[in-house]
């Protein structure tokens, strides 16, 4: 039996990145599509940095070893292996690039720099330098500064080398790349050719604009990028509200001690010393070197160039059958529960419940939890349209969303301006749930309808993220749901709920007892099962309690997306497991939870991973599915990513990312296949009305 039990969590989230990195290489993606994977292969690695890595780090300056919380492995050598890792993967991105830039050309797209430029171009490009380009510039020249400046790790910049005529002195100078223009500027054509080139360039074609009082010989330019630790350290200033706490350690971020440098290979060497002396950077950070281009997460934004062939066909989202977004929502729920499958069925469904809410003059209060929004957020308007209809409306806003708390700070702001109860969580816990419960007075009453979700509530990320949200006024699962909000005021009571399982208290406890009841049905010789499908499975407790199930018969189908620290398929251990993870052109994100209970199945869906900061240190939400129709649906859901062969991987303890062997199978597309599910599920509703 292999003696690993566990995959490191960094490992395997580094693994996850290069299932995304595979899409981007990916022949069969269209290629437009590709260059949109390999930015959020880059987005995806900053990410990381800036968190994961920039811990493990800390952990290794602290002097603390670490290897109890890395299997045995020391936070030095984690810190070494990880950069092993990223430069390969760098590496690979690069090769990608050049393949995608090279099929590119045969679409008569070319990227071009501004060594390839013509004349005419040339014409265009400066007019675009002088009236757009040149006023956004941040240019410094460093030789004499005192201090040197702060590098902003959401920025790339371009070390500049000039090389005096006079004494041949060199002076260095630094140029922030502007973010607030496109990274890729569209040229003009007079043929079928079409032509971008990257502002970096545009930059570097005018250098000699940009440097022209200096009397110099030669002048370099060569893209360099930080990342910086993105730990919030918050103050314990009780003068200070929590919302101004957040609002400085956010401010503070900027400065956080630098956890990777990554440089363009063909920079000088004495350029490059220059600015990692001056930066303090050294052997014990993560020095990467790169191409030409960094900040390759700007990819995610590549023009489309009007070639919609080159892009995957877009799925209009379909209605809900049954629901009307023309009718009372409201109506319709008092009389069932409703299932939406987001980015498959319309997030606008959950606009409508709000904007219902705020108008009707028989609801009287909302409550709601957010933690990501988008950035001109319909659910904030729909909110502030409630509070000025004279509803009571309370709002949990998480302010510690992981690069989400400036804006969440903003809407904050925006919220108290109209009278909205805030609420800022708990301290040590963040509120990571997705509910929503609203009181209405009904037949001398109170009645109480609501949501209850896997996601965010963001109408952006809506269109990419497969999400769940139940729609419900069972009486006492949104009973449950307002002990929550009693559970934010006076956080010192726990509450017990008869329905819904509640991190920090219930969720562990509650798993583990459905677990060992799949065990003794096992025991028992009953035929059961078990069906997870998650974002990321890194608790050890929880991975040991599902060996256990296996070692007793349970048969488990494991849906990862993400981290995934389980060996799967070991014999003596986890023969009884296999865990697949689905990487395709929407972000697999929804939690639901099937058991099978020796023929009585129960369905659950969730806001929590198996992980332990979402079962110990949050507020997470998991709801039963009661409603049958609702219940099969949701098994369908996970059968038909289960049946995946075409963007389905195997996880195992090799870190390799094998695509499922397809055989003699037909094709079988989760994603794509869910989307005709649910296209079925309207025309079979319009045969019956």
């Amino acid at each position: 039996m292999l003696e690993q039990r566990y995959i490191d969590r960094e490992k395997s989230w580094l693994a996850f990145n290069a299932r995304v990195l595979q899409e981007a290489g990916d022949d069969s993606v269209p290629l437009l599509d590709r260059m949109r994977f390999l930015g959020i292969f880059s987005n995806n690695l900053d990410e990381f940095f800036r968190v994961r890595f920039a811990a493990i780090r800390r952990l290794s300056l602290s002097g603390i070893t670490g290897e109890k919380y890395f299997g045995g492995v020391s936070a030095q050598q984690l810190i070494k292996d990880i950069t092993e890792i990223v430069i390969q993967q760098q590496s690979e991105s690069l090769r990608i690039l050049s393949n995608i830039e090279s099929k590119l050309q045969t679409e008569n797209i070319f990227i071009i720099n501004e060594k390839d430029i013509n004349i005419d171009q040339k014409v265009f490009l400066k007019d675009f330098f002088i009236q757009t380009l040149s006023p956004e510039l941040v240019t410094i020249i460093l030789n004499d500064l005192a201090e040197f400046p702060v590098l902003k790790d959401s920025s790339g910049y371009l070390a500049v080398k000039l090389v005096m005529k006079k004494d041949q002195e060199v002076r260095y100078a630094i140029i922030e790349i502007p973010k607030m223009i496109n990274r890729f500027v569209v040229l003009p054509s007079n043929d079928e050719k079409q032509y971008v080139i990257l502002i970096d360039d545009v930059i570097r074609d005018n250098l000699s604009s940009i440097f022209n009082i200096f009397d110099y010989e030669s002048v370099s330019a060569h893209m360099i990028k930080i990342t910086r630790d993105a730990q919030l350290d918050i103050d314990s200033d009780l003068s200070k509200s929590m919302l101004e706490k957040i609002a400085s350690s956010v401010k503070d971020r900027r400065i956080g001690e630098p956890v990777r440098f990554i440089y363009d290979q063909e920079i000088d060497k004495d350029t490059l010393q220059f600015f990692l002396d001056k930066m303090s950077i050294d052997a014990t950070d993560s020095i990467i070197p790169g191409g030409r281009y960094h900040n390759r997460r700007d990819y995610m934004d590549f023009p489309n160039l009007g070639r919609y062939d080159l892009l995957y066909k877009k799925n209009d989202p379909l209605p809900v059958p049954g629901l009307s977004l023309e009718g009372s929502i409201l109506e319709k729920i008092n009389k069932r529960d409703y299932l939406l499958n987001a980015p498959y069925q319309s997030f606008s469904y959950l606009i409508k419940f709000l904007r219902e809410a705020a108008l009707d003059p028989k609801v009287i209060s909302i409550k709601i939890t957010l933690y990501r929004l988008a950035k001109n957020s319909q659910i904030i308007s729909s909110l502030i349209n409630a509070a000025k209809n004279g509803k009571k409306v309370t709002v949990q806003i998480e302010l510690q969303a992981r690069f989400d708390e400036a804006s969440n700070i903003s809407y904050s702001e925006q919220m108290q301006t109209e009278g909205i109860e805030l609420i800022f969580g708990i301290k040590g816990l963040k509120v990571h749930s997705k509910v929503c419960v609203i009181e209405r007075f009904e037949k001398h009453k109170i009645k109480r309808y609501g949501f209850i979700s896997t996601g965010n509530f963001n109408e952006s990320t809506a269109k990419i993220y497969t999400d769940v949200t139940l729609f419900t006024c069972h009486s006492q699962i949104l009973k449950d749901v307002s002990k929550i909000f009693e559970f934010f005021d006076t956080n010192y009571k726990v509450q017990r709920y008869k329905h819904l399982i509640v991190s920090p208290q219930y969720t562990r406890q509650r798993f583990v007892k459905m677990i060992d009841r799949e065990i003794i049905h096992a025991l028992a010789g009953r035929k059961t099962y078990m069906k997870l499908k998650m974002n990321s499975l890194s608790d050890l407790l929880m991975i040991d309690k599902l060996y256990e199930a296996s070692k007793a018969g349970v048969k488990i189908q494991l849906e990862v997306r993400g981290i995934c620290s389980l060996i799967p398929g070991i014999k003596g251990l986890s023969e009884n497991i296999e865990a697949i993870s689905i990487v395709d052109n929407y972000l697999e994100h929804s939690r639901i939870y099937i058991f099978g209970n020796a023929g009585l199945p129960e369905v659950y869906i969730s806001s929590a991973d198996f992980m332990t900061r979402n079962i110990d240190a949050r507020v997470e939400v998991t709801c039963p599915i009661y409603d049958q129709n609702i219940k099969n649906e949701l098994i369908d859901n996970f059968d038909l990513g289960w049946k995946g062969n075409v963007k389905a991987r195997y996880h195992s303890y090799k870190l390799d990312n094998k695509y499922r062997v397809r055989g003699n199978n037909p094709v079988f597309r989760a994603q794509l296949e869910t989307y005709k599910y649910y296209q079925n599920k309207v025309a079979v509703f319009e045969e019956s009305v």
